[in-house]
């Protein structure tokens, strides 16, 4: 068990961005995050390599969430903190173009360009294949590329 609590601690914050990555709302990734180590957690004594696992977790998890009938809150459009105006258009416009991708596409634009994972590596940890994740990274990064802002700040 003390094991399990040293793996939360450690790589609880990676897991949390991946999953926020995923679901563009800190609160599903919280959600998303604690589910998997729920999952992860009555698995412990079988697995050997726990990162690897916990990470193909969160992805397969949140790939197959779509399947749940959940009814969460809607954000509003107002935020309630305020920041710096360009930082905040960005990170909406970032936060909207991610939402508009499909959740295999956003799952493979996590995995290649968050993780810097080869293509291979991602077909891996999706189980798919890699013709599958080249396929989904082209129409995403085609998304993410029609936005002005985004190709401008980011350098898309």
């Amino acid at each position: 068990m003390g094991d399990f609590e040293s793996f939360v601690a450690t790589a609880s914050d990676s897991l949390l961005r991946q999953a926020w990555l995923l679901t563009g709302d800190p609160h599903k990734a919280e959600d998303l995050l604690q589910t998997v180590l729920a999952r992860l957690w009555q698995r412990w004594d079988r697995v050997s390599d726990p990162w690897p696992y916990a990470r193909k977790m969160l992805y397969s998890t949140y790939l197959t969430w779509w399947r749940r009938r959940w009814r969460y809150e809607v954000p509003t459009g107002e935020l309630p903190e305020s920041a710096v105006e360009s930082d905040v258009a960005l990170r909406l416009t970032v936060a909207e173009r991610l939402a508009s991708l499909s959740r295999m596409q956003r799952a493979v634009i996590a995995l290649r360009f968050w993780e810097d994972l080869s293509v291979e590596n991602t077909a891996a940890v999706l189980g798919c294949s890699t013709g599958s994740v080249k396929t989904h990274t082209a129409r995403a990064l085609a998304v993410l590329r029609a936005d002005q802002l985004l190709r401008a700040e980011v350098g898309l």
